[in-house]
């Protein structure tokens, strides 16, 4: 129940002040490529089901119908605003609105693709029992993936044998020592990586 009322507080509170900043950067999507501001894409949540996962577009439309993995910062689907709002993980404000939806936490296993979902072991599988969140030890841990995929000759395969298991493995842990002190120390980690990037 508190990790709920966090949820609300932190996603109701954050979408009032940042509504200002996201009419802004809709602005500038806009002006920079063709297509909708916000992309949506299918990931698995809590239990199993499906919703969609709100973030600010940064690449060229229909461009994830080549791959489902992003290969590099300067992969060339993304657009120019698209490398600044991924570099920062603006894109990712707009999961806000899942939280407040209820769809996701703060704090969880970030949510996967069912591709990537129906590959899980019995074990693995225990991660989608939680809500997933917007950033978890494997959101900082990996928060460099795009590089390590970067020049990999098949990068899918990569990610399901080298990055999906310790990620996995990360959520795990983190189902285990779930906490609201946890939580709030995750949130501070990925907020101070985020600013040491600038």
């Amino acid at each position: 129940m508190t990790k709920r009322i966090l949820d609300l507080l932190v996603s109701g509170v954050g979408l009032i002040l940042l509504f200002p900043f996201f009419l802004l950067i809709a602005f500038i999507i806009k002006l920079d490529s063709i297509g909708p501001i916000f992309y949506l894409q299918q990931r698995v949540g809590k239990g199993g089901k499906l919703f969609k996962l709100f973030k600010f577009r940064t690449m060229r439309v229909n461009a994830d119908k080549h791959t489902a993995i992003t290969v590099g910062a300067r992969d060339p689907r993304i657009t120019n605003v698209g490398y600044y709002l991924r570099k920062y993980k603006i894109d990712e404000l707009p999961q806000l609105i899942n939280v407040l939806m209820g769809t996701m936490s703060l704090v969880g296993p970030r949510p996967e693709l069912k591709k990537f979902v129906d590959l899980y072991n019995s074990e693995q599988v225990k991660v989608i029992s939680v809500k997933p969140g917007i950033t978890d030890y494997a959101s900082i841990e990996f928060r460099n993936e795009n590089e390590l995929l970067a020049g990999k000759s098949d990068p899918i395969d990569y990610y399901i044998r080298e990055i999906m298991p310790v990620k996995l493995a990360l959520n795990l842990q983190y189902i285990t020592e779930q906490s609201l002190w946890t939580d709030i120390k995750i949130i501070m980690s990925t907020i101070w990586l985020i600013f040491r990037k600038k």
